[in-house]
Formats: structure tokens, sequence, C-alpha cells
């Protein structure tokens, strides 16, 4: 085989190469657009659906099961969240009027309000932690079709992707 043969061979195949990965980057364009529709305006991505009958947004789920674990302030649930205290508020607003979360003040600081849930709002916080651990576990699922090699590199890419995102 000449030399012109072969490279030419490798031009090929460095072309072939070249064609996979821009489908590759356009699977994972494809991928994102899908995640962005899905999780617009939510807090989070969770796989399944919540049965509860009551109609709360995610965020206002979120914010129960966090406060099944104990009592927040408004602060510290924006931060937990990583959402503006201006959301909190207004979620928090909503389900204090539905009777889904009490408040107390501190004792140290009569300005600094604590929020607790209410019986009634127990068993959607639950509801939505299970909701995170089906999540999870779907993750896993998938995960366990991948070697652990393949799993590496999979971590090793959203790692830098997500890098890159920021």
């Amino acid at each position: 085989m000449s030399k012109n043969s072969i490279f030419l061979l490798k031009k090929r195949s460095l072309k072939g190469k070249e064609s996979d990965m821009r489908q590759l980057a356009k699977d994972i364009n494809a991928f994102l657009n899908e995640v962005i529709l899905q999780a617009e305006n939510q807090h989070e991505i969770l796989i399944g659906h919540c049965t509860s009958e009551v109609a709360l947004t995610n965020t206002q789920e979120h914010i129960l099961m966090l406060l099944s674990e104990e009592s927040l302030t408004n602060s510290e649930l924006a931060r937990r969240l990583n959402v503006s205290q201006a959301a909190v508020t207004k979620a928090i607003k909503s389900l204090v009027k539905e009777g889904m979360l009490e408040t107390s003040k501190d004792s140290k600081d009569a300005r600094v309000i604590f929020y607790q849930l209410t019986d009634l709002a127990r068993p959607i916080a639950e509801e939505h932690h299970h909701h995170h651990e089906h999540t999870l576990l779907t993750y896993e699922q998938v995960a366990t079709q991948f070697t652990p090699n393949e799993q590496k590199v999979i971590q090793r890419f959203l790692t830098a992707l997500v890098g890159e995102i920021k």
C-alpha cells in the first residue's frame, strides 16, 4: 500500500471520527435542550409524577421536604434551594395560606421566623422525598447498563460539562 493510500485511509478515518464527534455534540445539545424544557419553571428534575392531589409547585414541594427534616428560615431555605428569598417568600405565603406551614419566632431574635410543617403537609413532604429516591434509583438502574470503566468516563464527562456550563 502506498503512502498516499495510507494517508487517504487515515483521512477518511479521521473524517468519520469528526462526523461521529459532531453527531455526539448534536445529541448532547438535544439532550440538554430537552432537560431545559422539562425543567422550565421547576427547581429540579424528577423522574415520574407526584401522585398528590394537592396542586403545588416543585419548589413548594421541595420546601416541604426540607422542612420535614428541620425548621428553617426564609434565608436558609433560599440558600438550600439556590433561589431568591423573594421566590421562597412567595412559595411560603401560599403554603401558610393552605395550612401546610406554621411559623414560630426565634427565642433570641423575634425578627427571625422559622417555618415548620403542619400535619397536613407531612404526607406531601414524604411523597416528594420518595420522588427524589425514585429518581436516584432510576439513575442507578441506567448506570448499571454500563461497565465500571464506562461509568467513570460518563462521570468525568458530566463533571467537565458542568464545569464548562458554569
